[in-house]
């Protein structure tokens, strides 16, 4: 059972590193250090998704950290 939670944690790992990969800001390293700040972006259509995919991915990955710990 912990060798399924084990496979099931890496597959989530990979499918959070996709997801995050994919979110486009299109600021570049300026806005890391506080520039780029200046407009308001509102998620729509596949963006959306994908940010929501991603907080769920997150969230199945910390329960089944815990399972693994437990």
């Amino acid at each position: 059972m912990q060798n399924t939670f084990l496979s099931l944690q890496i597959f989530l790992s990979v499918i959070i590193t996709v997801f995050v990969l994919l979110q486009s800001q299109g600021s570049g390293l300026g806005a890391t250090w506080g520039g780029g700040g200046e407009t308001y972006h509102t998620r729509r259509g596949v963006e959306k998704v994908i940010f929501t995919l991603t907080i769920v991915a997150i969230i199945l990955f910390a329960l089944v950290s815990i399972a693994v710990i437990a």
